[in-house]
Formats: structure tokens, sequence, C-alpha cells
């Protein structure tokens, strides 16, 4: 696939995946998100050199601003999006259960989709001059993309209510308050503070990482019981991997684990 809105930097284990739509302030359309698709599909899962996915927005005004209205808008109701939104839904449940770590580096507005995206993001790392939100019950829809699904899970049916039935925007640190973001740092401090992160996950055993998010996100839709023997099938995987003998004769040695992610 030729790629109209995104663009890609492989760098130290690193792929960065970009939004690149200045003149709408990386606002996605359906195509954005069958791009970013397409790359998980059909690149960077077969690319054993990567080990971690960042998302985020080109230049430093906007992370993702939202969904393009000037597009949505010519929607014609429910047979239209009856394709669409179910198809955006599957597209960021991929991110989330990429089978590699996927930080959402938040540079700026992340309202709508933005947030929605970032929710389907493991760690969410923002600068000072972020703002999130679910504001669509401002033009009279609801968020389409899991917003209703994955926000209260991750901070509380109570908030999540008020900001999706308000449509208010918040600041990072109040994004950080709420759970909704793991960091916050200044604009000038984004870059640094995303590189220690994906330096740390990716030193890391690549199958236990899989795991680990594999037992948390199925863990998390179900019941305690069958969520736990899920982690018990989980680490009985790990338990048999070369990473597994590694990692324990490199502590019991005093070095530096070097895994191979199997």
């Amino acid at each position: 696939m030729k790629y109209e809105d995104i663009r890609i930097v492989k760098k130290d284990r690193v792929a960065t995946i970009f939004i690149d739509r200045p003149k709408v302030l990386n606002a996605i359309r359906h195509q954005t998100m069958l791009e970013i698709q397409d790359v998980l599909r059909n690149d960077i899962i077969n690319d054993d050199g990567i080990l971690v996915v960042v998302l985020t927005g080109a230049g430093d005004k906007a992370f993702i601003s939202g969904g393009d209205i000037s597009i949505m808008n010519q929607g014609t109701g429910y047979i239209e999006t009856v394709y669409e939104v179910p198809n955006g839904q599957a597209i960021c449940t991929e991110i989330e259960n990429f089978p590699k770590p996927v930080v959402a580096r938040i540079n700026g507005l992340a309202l709508g989709g933005g947030t929605e995206v970032a929710l389907s993001c493991d760690i969410r790392i923002a600068s000072t001059n972020a703002k999130m939100g679910l504001p669509e019950i401002r033009l009279g829809i609801i968020p389409g993309y899991g917003g209703t699904q994955r926000l209260p899970r991750l901070v509380g049916m109570g908030k999540a209510k008020e900001l999706i039935m308000t449509g208010d925007h918040i600041s990072a640190e109040e994004a950080y308050r709420i759970g909704l973001v793991n960091q916050v740092v200044p604009p000038a401090e984004l870059d640094a503070a995303v590189d220690k992160m994906t330096e740390k996950l990716s030193s890391k055993g690549a199958f236990a990482l899989h795991m680990a998010k594999t037992a948390i996100n199925n863990g998390a839709q179900t019941d305690l019981k069958t969520a736990l023997a899920l982690e018990a099938m989980c680490f009985g995987l790990v338990m048999g991997s070369e990473d597994k003998t590694e990692g324990m004769t490199a502590f019991l040695e005093k070095r530096k684990a070097q895994f191979k992610g199997r």
C-alpha cells in the first residue's frame, strides 16, 4: 500500500508511525486507519529488528486532533457507518493487541479519535501542551472507535461518563491525575522520555512482553477465575521459552540478558 496519511521511521529497534496530515492537524479519516493497519500487519509485525512501536503526530501541534469532520459530515447515516465504524474499532483493537508494545507519544491535541487511538496503546506519554478529550457529543454524535468502552475501563465509569457526556477537553496534567496517561513532560523533554521508555521495553524479552500483554488485555475482559487460568497458561509458555533460560542464567551469572524473543 502506498501511504498518503502516515510515514514510518525505524531506528534502534523502534518503529515510529507518524500521522502526517498537517493541513488538518493530523485529523484521521478511514484511509489513515487502514494505513496504520497495513504497516502493522504487513511490515512491523514481520520485522524481527523492531521490538517497540511508537505512534505520534507529525509536527508539534497535534497527535491526532480528531476525526476529519469535513469527511464525516458527508455521511448519510447508519448504512454508511455500519462498515466504517466497526472497521475502525477493529483497527484500534489490533493496535491494542499488537504483539509488540505500542507507546503513544502525545505531542499536542489528542481529541476524539486521537484519544481513542491513544487509549488503544499500551503506554501514553504526553507533553504539557497536550489536550485530550472525547468531544463528539458537541457534534451530536458519540465516540465510535472504542472510546465509550476503553475510557471507563481505564479511568472509571464516573469520570468517563463526565468526559463523554460533557465533551470537555482536559489538560495533560489532568489526564495524568485520572490515570489516562502514564507520564507528562515539557515539550522539550518529550522525545527523551519516549526514548527512555522504548529503551526499557526493548531491553526485555519480546516473547515475555507479548505474553504479559496477552494476559492483561484478555484477562481484563473476563472473570477472575478465567483470567487466572489465562495467566497460568501464559506463564507456562514463557517458562518453556529460550528467553526464560537466558534471563535466569544471566541473573545468576550477574550479567545482562541477551533475549532472542523466543
